[in-house]
């Protein structure tokens, strides 16, 4: 609760004062302290500002900078008390204080840093969460919150998006800057690399400017040792007022010391703590003095943002700090200065601002490591320079991608395949349990056709999804991710984009809804937009048991080569509409290709398994929810009406099934849809499952489950795939041959994205429009080329 919340003759107990700087010494300062009482004498009529009484005189403050103080009501105090001692409503100072003492022991932490520092790391061994760790950069796009408690305090923090420094140039640091103001956490967790300190503490030093309340955690400190490498981080620590602890979050080392020292500097006990202004030479600090002091003469404005940190970025034109205050008053008289002073400075110094303190920022950091780092002998980057001349070379490198894609769709096809038929058989053994037990009726064949048919045909497929996301969860941890989109760069160029654009693409093999959100990353809007529509042609993770089905059953012999015929067709798809979207609805950008390659790293079997378990949980709750129900609203509709069949207590025969389920609900949805379909090969059956696969994708399995469960009872016992090779009594042929199954799977690969990713599309491009169409665009694309493979492999078979 806030202290603006209180009504007028309403008391309250202080808890804590938020904010920073000159700002939350000037509150304290006037008795806003922990445990201390304060009443509401008086609102102004316009409700601010607001007369408060607090150790016995009178003060006013606004309604913005009493939000600032979080309190607890007295009367809250007395049902807190009533309920744990069931006393009476008069609670003594003693009580009041442990109260307090238990509220203010909640610390709000911020986990801010570089991309491939290791935040989401330690924010799983923290919070004992299962956050996905990537080697590159916008695998965090959101803020992540979790739990922990800790030696009597409960943490709440923030894993907030990796960003190199707070301009507002990208999407990560305008949202991670706006966290920090608007949230204002507790303490801030400043994550850097141990090994690679003079890039990582550029944004150290603009937290810095922010004055705002900061651990340093030196993380994957056993890469700097091992580099031969030391840093006496006490003496960096006290030389820029922050205290440094080193960490290693991939096993833990040196968490319970980071926290210790969270809880100190929370508790103003940590005798590092100072605040120092980062020097930038006597030109721009002349500046920057000018500025601030004119800052300071509005207090409503520095709440969130100390006045030199606002002087600062003003200096540098950050666009985004001149709408915070372009509502001010005194706006046209700040932006007067601050121009003054950028001709001044830019004049004397003979560069642009920007590029002034940025220089002033990074000299300052090499003077502090001069001091404090002494450099081994070891020859860190020799492994990964070693590697890179190998899989980013001219010659090798594509022909090793390639390679890599290969054997991770052979592997999950020929791996995948020993677990996945002992899965079958089970479902087949459950079927013939249930079919053995059950007498005749409506719940014997929902049970079999709806749930065993429908979730069982696609369960089986969890041992090759598992698989694919150990390839995938390897390459990202290990760092060849990066390196992909680095080869890719020049062909990302060619059609408009640059290799950062290949990330979110890589990422939509796993699922194109976190992929969609991954675009943040890229500056360019338009460049944004183009690798947000292009994104579902990279084929998910839920297309995958549709095509281990049909690729199971008519081409085990060749699965890797069709695999891959099917992804490559998808990218290639995705490469020609990249390109007539920039022909012609985006101009061309030259947005510069900057992006950072980490060094090689083993990913640690935990991360790893983590990483393939949360993708577990996930697809079986899918199972045990939309594809449940689903399963059962197809069976429904698939089963009534109920109409020139035999009796329940006789089994039918296939034609008379058949039969039924064209008369049914469904069977008549499918047969109006069908002349849309079967110039594609298809027939109502498919129809159904195409509609029922928007939902998600998973569904299509499910749905051919269950539609293809509903014959005589022998033949529900059979694998689905032998299902999708009888002969059709109606027309004599398979419903599903080799071309057939070509054409559908290509359909699936290329048609509307499911509602999950279009939901995502539609937020991120903030408008409803690019739903709509990447809705009709890709089932259109997706019509013609299924038509194109069908019509023209008919001349040829």
């Amino acid at each position: 609760m806030r202290l603006s919340d209180l009504q007028t003759g309403e008391k309250a107990v202080i808890v804590k004062v938020l904010g920073h700087g000159a700002f939350r010494k000037r509150i304290i300062e006037m008795g806003f302290v922990r445990g201390q009482k304060v009443e509401v004498l008086l609102n102004a009529p316009l409700k601010d500002p607001i007369k408060y009484k607090i150790m016995g005189y009178e003060v006013s403050l606004r309604r913005s900078e009493a939000f600032m103080v979080e309190v607890i009501s007295i009367d809250n105090l007395i049902n807190t008390e009533n309920t744990e001692t069931t006393s009476t409503s008069i609670i003594n100072d003693e009580t009041v204080k442990q109260i307090v003492d238990r509220s203010a022991k909640t610390i709000n932490i911020a986990l801010v840093g570089n991309p491939n520092c290791g935040k989401t790391s330690l924010f799983n061994i923290a919070s004992g969460a299962h956050e996905h760790v990537g080697n590159y950069s916008g695998v965090t796009v959101d803020a992540k919150k979790g739990y922990f408690n800790y030696k009597g305090y409960h943490f709440n923090i923030y894993d907030l998006p990796g960003t190199y420094s707070l301009s507002a140039y990208t999407p990560e640091e305008i949202y991670v800057r706006h966290h920090l103001s608007e949230e204002m956490p507790d303490v801030i967790v400043n994550v850097v690399v141990a090994s690679n300190l003079e890039r990582n503490l550029y944004l150290t030093t603009e937290l810095i400017d922010m004055d705002i309340s900061m651990v340093i955690a030196l993380n994957m400190y056993d890469e700097l040792e091992d580099s031969g490498n030391t840093l006496d981080y006490n003496t960096l620590g006290k030389m820029i007022g922050v205290p440094m602890v080193p960490t290693v979050s991939k096993n833990g080392k040196g968490i319970d010391k980071l926290f210790d020292t969270i809880i100190n500097v929370y508790e103003n006990q940590e005798p590092t703590v100072r605040h120092i202004h980062i020097n930038h030479g006597p030109i721009i600090e002349e500046g920057i003095t000018v500025l601030k002091n004119e800052l300071k003469t509005d207090p409503r404005i520095l709440k969130h943002f100390s006045p030199r940190y606002l002087a600062i970025k003003l200096l540098e034109g950050d666009k985004e700090i001149e709408i915070l205050l372009h509502k001010e008053q005194n706006y046209d008289k700040w932006i007067a200065i601050r121009d003054k002073e950028r001709i001044k400075i830019e004049k004397t110094l003979g560069e642009d601002v920007e590029s002034a303190i940025a220089n002033e920022k990074y000299g300052f950091i090499s003077g502090a490591l001069k001091e404090t780092l002494t450099l081994g002998n070891k020859e860190t980057a020799r492994t990964t320079h070693l590697i890179d001349s190998l899989v980013t070379s001219k010659l090798f490198g594509f022909p090793i991608f390639i390679f890599i894609m290969w054997l991770m769709f052979e592997a999950t096809f020929t791996v995948g395949a020993y677990p996945m038929s002992w899965i079958e058989s089970g479902v087949g053994l459950l079927s013939e349990w249930v079919n053995s037990i059950m007498s005749p009726g409506p719940l014997k064949n929902l049970i079999i056709d709806g749930v065993i048919g429908g979730v069982g045909g696609v369960i089986v497929f969890l041992p090759n999804i598992l698989i694919l996301y150990f390839f995938i969860s390897f390459m990202e941890d290990s760092g060849y991710m990066a390196r992909a989109a680095f080869i890719m760069d020049k062909i990302m160029h060619k059609i408009g984009l640059h290799g950062k654009s290949f990330i979110p693409l890589i990422m939509g093999f796993g699922c194109n809804v976190p992929a969609i959100i991954a675009t943040r990353t890229i500056e360019s809007r338009s460049s944004r937009l183009i690798t947000m529509l292009i994104n579902p042609f990279m084929s998910c993770s839920a297309r995958l048991p549709i095509y281990l089905l049909l690729v199971g059953t008519f081409f085990p012999n060749h699965a890797s080569i069709v695999f891959l015929g099917l992804y490559f067709t998808g990218i290639l798809l995705a490469i020609v509409t990249a390109k007539i979207l920039r022909r012609f609805l985006f101009k061309k950008d030259e947005t510069p290709f900057v992006m950072e390659l980490p060094p090689y790293r083993l990913p640690t079997v935990k991360a790893t398994f983590r990483h393939m378990w949360g993708k577990a949980e996930q697809y079986l709750r899918k199972m045990g929810g939309i594809i449940l129900v689903a399963s059962i609203i197809i069976w429904f509709l698939s089963y009534y009406p109920r109409t020139n069949v035999a009796p329940e207590t006789i089994t039918n025969t296939t034609e008379e099934s058949m039969l039924q389920q064209k008369n049914s609900y469904i069977g008549q949805i499918g047969q109006f849809i069908e002349p849309v379909v079967e110039p594609l090969g298809f027939n109502w059956k498919v129809s159904i499952a195409l509609i029922s696969g928007t939902a998600a994708k998973e569904l299509v399995v499910s749905t051919i489950g269950v539609l293809y469960s509903e014959n005589d009872a022998e033949e529900n016992m059979g694998p689905l795939s032998e299902k999708l090779k009888a002969i059709n009594p109606e027309t004599g042929q398979p419903d599903f041959t080799p071309l057939i199954a070509i054409s559908f799977m290509v359909f699936v690969l290329l048609y509307l994205p499911c509602i999950a990713s279009i939901v995502a599309i539609v937020k991120e491009a903030g408008s409803w429009k690019w739903g709509v169409f990447s809705i009709v665009y890709n089932t259109s694309i997706a019509w013609i080329v299924s038509f194109l493979v069908y019509n023209i492999g008919k001349l040829f078979i």
